[in-house]
């Protein structure tokens, strides 16, 4: 005669079920948005230096570069975005598996990138803010005589 598994024995076999390639692949996800946020808001700078030596060069004021503004709103956005893949994916492990993220190796994985990604939300956001706010020196345009 068979007896049923303990309790115990049923929530090791719930932790060891297979990590779905979907899993995994959704866990990658969220490190890649948001090391894609960061070197967005990143390029903000790069964008904004050729656009002053543009100036400088032609000794001219030219229009503000589109591509900057682009750019410093896709940080913040992709930063966000990883954040909700995480949640989004807490919710599947936690309906699939029966467990909370950091239970499995791609949850954690997400979980830990997530966290981290929380101030590199605020830094994007303040590029963000930095990209619409006006030079208070302006352009210094050189020796154009």
């Amino acid at each position: 005669m068979e007896t049923s598994p303990s309790t115990a024995e049923l929530h090791d076999t719930l932790r060891k079920r297979h990590v779905t390639p979907g899993m995994a692949i959704t866990a990658l996800l969220v490190p890649v948005l948001a090391a894609l946020g960061v070197v967005s808001s990143y390029g903000v700078q790069f964008i904004h230096g050729d656009w002053v030596d543009r100036q400088q060069a032609a000794c001219r004021h030219m229009p503000f570069p589109k591509m900057e503004h682009v750019a410093a709103w896709s940080g913040p956005v992709l930063g966000l975005s990883a954040v909700v893949v995480c949640l989004l994916l807490a919710r599947w492990i936690r309906r699939r598996c029966g467990v909370r993220i950091w239970d499995t190796w791609p949850g954690l994985l997400a979980f830990v990138v997530a966290l981290l990604n929380v101030v590199a939300i605020l830094l994007e956001l303040f590029v963000l803010w930095a990209a619409y706010t006006p030079d208070g020196s302006g352009s210094v345009l050189g020796d154009c005589g």
